[in-house]
């Protein structure tokens, strides 16, 4: 089902008079459809491709959850509608709104924490017409960010931005960077991708989107009937320092490279993802060689 327009932009940050050091480029994921963008739009492609109208979708996330959002918002575009199972996490002022606008336009629930919260999604699955996992986390979702990966490879190759040493992005449910990291062993580029860390390790940790994307090879293999290459998994870094130890809980010190790509492009970051993944990437730019691609996975009109 075709929901966004692709490619979405790169462009190089261009902070004149800014503490920006090293070359620090960004992927306009917020750009990926309107009225709003954002990563899970990728995924959202192949998991509501044969939604017929009427039909109801259940899915879960955090109190915050912009995918939950991202995903009520294109189910009503395309006649159905939404049951989320949300669970309590901390929350900041961008999360804030995201919930706010997820509960006028979808049928929520609200659990304690995400051991009741995926129980209580797990029970409702035997109820529901179409089951998305939290973050659109599946074999089949993550189709849509091997492709995300296979684009901004055209990109390089079009001359529209040098070859990224690293790609940075937040890593929540692992969906995203396990695509990409397959995407990239596809397309033979040797681009790192690193996680900053915005989850529990159980969730957001090395061995998760590796195995991750060993699933969505595996898919992938099954559905092309010939050899698909394996993520490198010398090629997948977790950045834990950004965590700032709770879901949802903004970072310290984040605010000030957040505020410097506002003033440079006009984007606002989020407290729960993008702001975190963002400050990771300023610091890779400064302290290692090569290129440093940003992966913008939020779109501010979310929030």
């Amino acid at each position: 089902m075709a929901l966004g327009n692709f490619p979405t932009p790169v462009e190089r940050i261009d902070a004149s008079g800014e503490r920006l050091a090293g070359e620090l480029w960004i992927k306009r994921d917020d750009l990926t459809a309107s009225p709003l963008g954002g990563n899970k739009v990728r995924a959202l492609e192949f998991l509501l491709a044969d939604l017929a109208p009427g039909e109801e979708v259940l899915t879960a996330g955090g109190e915050g959850s912009t995918h939950v959002l991202t995903t009520a918002t294109y189910v009503r575009a395309l006649g159905g509608s939404t049951r989320a199972v949300r669970w309590r996490h901390e929350m900041n002022p961008s999360a804030l709104r995201v919930a706010a606008r997820a509960r006028e336009i979808a049928s929520v629930v609200t659990a304690a924490g995400p051991v009741s919260g995926l129980l209580r999604a797990h029970a409702a699955r035997a109820r529901a017409g179409r089951w998305i996992p939290p973050g659109g986390t599946s074999p089949l979702g993550m189709l849509g960010h091997v492709n995300a990966a296979l684009e901004l490879a055209e990109q390089v190759a079009r001359g529209e931005m040098p070859m990224p040493a690293r790609v940075v992005l937040p890593v929540g449910s692992g969906g995203t960077a396990a695509g990409l990291a397959l995407g990239f062993a596809i397309a033979g580029m040797g681009t790192v991708v690193a996680g900053a860390r915005v989850a529990p390790r159980i969730a957001a940790g090395r061995m998760r989107v590796l195995a991750l994307a060993w699933r969505a090879r595996r898919y992938l293999r099954t559905l092309a009937g010939e050899p698909i290459p394996a993520a490198d998994p010398s090629r997948l870094e977790i950045i834990h320092s950004v965590y700032a130890g709770a879901y949802g809980r903004a970072l310290p010190g984040a605010e000030a490279p957040a505020s410097m790509l506002f003033r440079a492009t006009g984007l606002a970051l989020d407290g729960t993802y993008s702001a975190k993944a963002f400050s990771a990437a300023v610091q890779l730019a400064a302290s290692r060689t090569g290129c440093t691609l940003f992966w913008n996975t939020f779109d501010g009109r979310s929030a």
